[in-house]
């Protein structure tokens, strides 16, 4: 029987719909396409002078910006949402708000190589990617006229992809999304009440039960949410309270990054490499530090699988027809071949 299950941060209503139910491979939406000739990929090396001029590179200290020779390369969307000159110019027109569309609107190429994926790229790029993103975050802080900062990670032309060349964006707004300020709310209002994080109570009773608990590391769990709203999503957080990501230490980087790449690697093998998309959430800057307290950074992976459709816009309610009790034990299971892979 169906049952409806609510988010304990969001209080968001999902219906886990099991006798809809999917097993992986009745998904198997694979985000290989044909892609582009790397001569003529704008995130190639080589082919630099196809984007804005570089905000960051980490490349030897010989090599020139702008050219080749980087392992990583940051650049500003060359079609960005928003325009980083300028003030907001907040008004009011009659009951309405506006303001300028101020913000920083960034793309991180994650490696030179054009047919590496995340989950393919070493342990060792992997963290440095995390990095880049750090470095970003705490330099785009010091503009006071952003609130939030979001990375995100677009994999395949089903999730919102462009390039084929694997990357990540980052957007900086001059307001906090209403999404984030009811995840924040809701922490808060647990924290009033019960003088916990909420996450770290998450952790400790996923740690505890292990009915949804993929994996873990040293400094993470990897757990399928409890009233997820896509089949297979799965979030990573960190085991000791932090809610701001980009004052994670270099160790937290470390293991980070191997239970990243454990989790992609496992999702590309239970759902055959699917489209998916990454978000990384981190408290919101300029702000005051009260929610320090009880907000915790995590990071989401949702797999494209399954699409939204009239019901789901219409009432804000997700149907997912995969249990994340049996997304969790086919993740915990793929462990056993990864392993066994040459």
């Amino acid at each position: 029987m169906p049952e409806l299950r609510k988010d304990p941060v969001m209080g968001r209503w999902v219906i886990i719909a099991a006798d809809r139910g999917k097993r992986p491979t009745d998904f198997h939406q694979s985000s290989e396409g044909k892609g582009v000739d790397p001569k003529s990929c704008p995130f190639c090396p080589g082919n630099e002078e196809q984007t804005p001029p570089e905000t960051l590179a980490y490349r030897p200290e010989d090599s020139r910006p702008n050219t080749p020779g980087w392992k990583i390369r940051v650049v500003p969307n060359k079609f960005p949402a928003l325009d980083s000159e300028g003030g907001l110019s907040r008004e009011g027109i009659g009951i309405y708000d506006r303001m300028n569309g101020t913000g920083v609107h960034e793309v991180i190429i994650e490696t030179p190589h054009h047919q590496e994926t995340l989950s393919s790229i070493s342990e060792k790029q992997l963290e440095e990617v995390l990095w880049s993103f750090r470095d970003r975050i705490l330099d785009l802080k010091k503009d006071k006229r952003f609130k939030f900062i979001l990375i995100f990670k677009n994999h395949g032309e089903k999730a919102g992809a462009t390039v084929k060349h694997t990357h990540s964006q980052l957007i900086a707004l001059p307001v906090v999304p209403r999404n984030i300020a009811a995840e924040i709310h809701g922490a808060r209002e647990y924290y009033e009440y019960k003088e916990r994080c909420i996450y770290c109570d998450m952790v400790r009773q996923e740690l505890s039960t292990k009915d949804r608990l993929i994996a873990q590391n040293e400094h993470f769990v990897c757990i399928t949410p409890y009233a997820p709203r896509f089949p297979f999503e799965f979030s990573i957080l960190p085991k000791t309270h932090g809610s701001f990501f980009e004052n994670s230490q270099k160790h937290e980087f470390e293991s980070l990054a191997q239970i990243l790449k454990d989790m992609l690697m496992r999702q590309d093998q239970v759902l055959h490499r699917p489209p998916f998309n990454f978000i990384l959430y981190t408290s919101p800057s300029n702000q005051s530090h009260s929610h320090d307290l009880y907000y915790h950074w995590h990071l989401q992976v949702m797999p494209r699988l399954t699409h939204v459709a009239g019901f789901e816009r219409g009432t804000g309610l997700y149907i997912n027809p995969t249990p994340p009790e049996e997304a969790a034990e086919q993740l915990r299971q793929a462990e056993h071949s990864i392993r066994k892979s040459p």
